[in-house]
């Protein structure tokens, strides 16, 4: 089936006057004209609601093998600029906008998003009905597709279907491991504005980790060592981490047997730990619970979410296509028996889909969504401080156990 839209009068540029097409895995086929490098992009494809922040969705590494549909019709008015971007890379596989800005007008702006997109490879079509390609997502569910431009887009319907219907599914991919850093660094507190010693220190695991994430840790005064997604036990407790947090990232959490691992290491340690997103869905794993893809995903920043501890809904910047299947109502215990008792602690108010995890005999809890809010509200900054009063809770009560002992030691001592 094949639809050809109009949404855009033709640009002027030769770009824009070069074939472009989308096709979906159903054979669902959308026309339109290149946009970013010309070639081919294959990936799933899903759809993003943020009206804001193209520059930080398409640099989250979390959308790394996706094809990612703005729903919001005017991309690239802003431009682009480094202080914006939330990795090293663009990390979308290919990019499906409505109205392609001609021009960036913005104070702030250093280029185009289009020469951005060009120079990293990137390929994409505008002027494409974004409106009815999501409301086919959302009905029929994400689903591989293919972006072709130029001279590949001269194949048949067929060829180009034959070659969406090749590539990798989304599920049972591991791709953490491919958008990690290959070698450790440490962001210092000092360097953002924190006064004095830093106040904790932390192992991050960077599984697609964002920019702002360790920044946003460093504004409390925590030291961020990053170590790369193959981190094992004796690689954190080599930076004597006061906590352990997990970081987002693409893939399947199925895959994730490595991080699972090592997160059950931690939680045997008794180190306080804190996951967003992918470190959620490594989280449900540890304790033994399933996950499962969702249909359409949450992708945006205008998802509400329910903190249960509080009662407050919180509007949450979100990019997973997974969930994690444990009971919604109470506390259970966890099928790992040894990690004790938890709950769900945040549920979405769309789909009561589980949006956080918090254990109650071990110090560790975890998110779906983004805290950091780049881009987003800032509802949510809360949980980093929530980490930090779990570890100064877990540090106090350990220099109190020891100082216990030791009182004890030396009454035995004096008794001898």
């Amino acid at each position: 089936m094949t639809d050809t839209n109009a949404v855009n009068e033709p640009d002027v540029s030769d770009k824009a006057a070069t074939p472009a097409v989308l096709v979906l895995e159903d054979g669902r086929i959308f026309r339109g004209t290149s946009y970013g490098a010309t070639g081919t992009a294959l990936g799933e494809a899903v759809f993003a609601t943020g009206m804001t922040g193209y520059q930080e969705t398409i640099t989250d590494p979390s959308y790394a093998r996706q094809l990612v549909v703005q729903t919001a019709p005017h991309i690239g008015n802003t431009g682009v600029n480094k202080d914006d971007a939330e990795s090293r890379r663009i990390w979308v596989a290919g990019y499906i906008v409505r109205d392609a800005a001609r021009r960036p007008s913005n104070w702030r702006s250093e280029r185009s998003l289009d020469d951005e997109l060009v120079d990293q490879g990137v390929v994409g079509i505008q002027g494409v009905d974004t409106r009815a390609i999501t409301r086919h997502l959302r009905e029929h569910k994400t689903m591989r597709a293919g972006i072709f431009s130029g001279a590949d887009a001269r194949a048949t319907d067929k060829e180009l279907l034959d070659q969406v219907r090749a590539s990798a599914p989304m599920e049972g991919s591991r791709l953490a491991e491919e958008v990690s850093v290959d070698e450790a660094y440490t962001i210092e507190p000092k360097d953002w504005g924190w006064e004095g010693e830093p106040a904790f220190s932390i192992a991050a695991i960077d599984l697609g980790i964002k920019r702002m994430t360790p920044i946003r840790l460093a504004e409390r005064g925590v030291r961020v060592h990053v170590l790369p997604a193959t981190a094992s036990i004796e690689d954190v407790k080599a930076v004597n981490p006061d906590g352990v947090f997990m970081s987002n990232g693409p893939g399947d959490p199925a895959t994730a047997d490595n991080q699972v691992k090592l997160l059950r290491s931690v939680l045997d340690e008794k180190l306080p730990y804190f996951g967003i997103c992918f470190g959620n869905q490594i989280l449900g794993r540890a304790l033994g619970f399933g996950t499962y893809k969702l249909r359409y995903g949450h992708r945006g920043i205008n998802q509400p979410v329910m903190d249960r501890r509080t009662g407050k809904v919180e509007i949450t910047s979100q990019n997973h296509g997974f969930a994690v299947d444990a009971p919604l109502d109470g506390a259970t215990q966890a099928p790992e028996e040894r990690f004790g008792r938890v709950e769900v602690s945040h549920v979405s108010l769309n789909d009561d889909v589980v949006e956080g995890l918090s254990c109650l005999d071990i110090p560790a809890f975890s998110v779906q969504y983004h805290p950091e809010a780049a881009s987003g509200p800032h509802d949510a900054a809360y949980l980093f401080d929530r980490f930090i009063e779990l570890m100064d809770r877990t540090k106090q009560a350990a220099a109190s156990a020891t100082e216990t002992k030791n009182a004890t030691d030396s009454k035995t001592e004096d008794k001898k």
